[in-house]
């Protein structure tokens, strides 16, 4: 009886060996280009920065939306913004940190997070960074869908603008800063949105411990923030954690396996940093 070799095939699903919607050769393990990368994340920002602001504001059906989404959540008694929003603008040293948070790690988190998949993490960076342009391109659509004023931009409710009270860098309420962005793209919020991301590619593929759990925590971090600071209700963070799954779904979709699942013919990332620097070092 001669004895048949198993296909290197056999044993995988079928999504597994031809891939998703996306073609074969598309597919296939190669090591991302820095050039490429940055001119991707280049055309990204400026479509996300066009998007957001080239979307008409229409502040009346905005300010319409937001009492709306207020009253829903004083329906389902999701109405502690205001409690967490009062609390730190009584506490100006607490507001300028979430002020500063709010404004900047946004944008220097999500950008450390891309660099570090890219550098030790080659093998699942595609996937990764499909997810959040997805993310992003789903959150200007909600933006365009669904014009929604923030909680800052509705006194009659009593929220306090804690960064136009404390006048912090980076206020919306400043004149030069808010001709050149959209107030009322709230639904969803892409701070919560990109923070997941974050939170998540840090779980996924951190080895240390800690730097995972700090990873889980930046997003609730994130949350408290949006909320303190007034500048977004709890259902526009629920929003953006639904884009997050539909843009893990799409990706999954185009690839055929998920976001943080290696290639089949990716190398053997398996080993900590430690161990792999170390080994480097020594086959020098």
């Amino acid at each position: 009886m001669v004895a048949v070799q198993a296909s290197p095939d056999a044993g995988r699903t079928r999504h597994q060996r031809f891939g998703g919607l996306l073609p074969h050769r598309l597919l296939r393990w190669r090591r991302p280009l820095w050039w490429q990368e940055l001119a991707i994340i280049a055309i990204g920002y400026w479509l996300y920065t066009l998007g957001r602001n080239a979307v008409p504001e229409q502040a009346t059906i905005a300010l319409r939306h937001g009492r709306s989404i207020q009253h829903l959540q004083d329906g389902l008694h999701l109405n502690f913004e205001l409690s967490v929003n009062h609390f730190i603008a009584r506490n100006e040293w607490l507001a300028q940190i979430l002020d500063y948070y709010y404004a900047t790690l946004h944008f220097f988190i999500t950008i450390g997070v891309m660099v570090w998949l890219f550098r030790r993490r080659p093998h699942i960076y595609r996937g990764a960074r499909t997810v959040l342009v997805a993310t992003t391109l789903l959150g200007l659509l909600g933006f365009y869908l669904y014009p929604l004023a923030p909680p800052r931009l509705l006194p009659r409710f009593g929220y306090v603008d804690t960064l136009a009270k404390f006048h912090t860098w980076g206020s919306l309420a400043e004149p030069s800063i808010a001709s050149h962005s959209n107030q009322y793209a709230a639904m969803p919020s892409l701070h919560i949105a990109w923070a997941l991301w974050c939170g998540l590619a840090i779980f996924a593929c951190a080895w240390r411990r800690w730097v995972r759990l700090l990873g889980l925590l930046y997003p609730v971090g994130t949350l408290i923030v949006i909320v303190g600071t007034a500048n977004h209700f709890i259902i526009d963070a629920v929003g953006g954690v639904m884009v997050v799954g539909v843009a893990f779904a799409i990706q999954w979709v185009l690839s055929g396996h998920g976001a943080f699942v290696p290639p089949l013919d990716a190398p053997d990332f398996s080993v900590d940093d430690a161990t792999r620097e170390a080994g480097l070092a020594t086959r020098r």
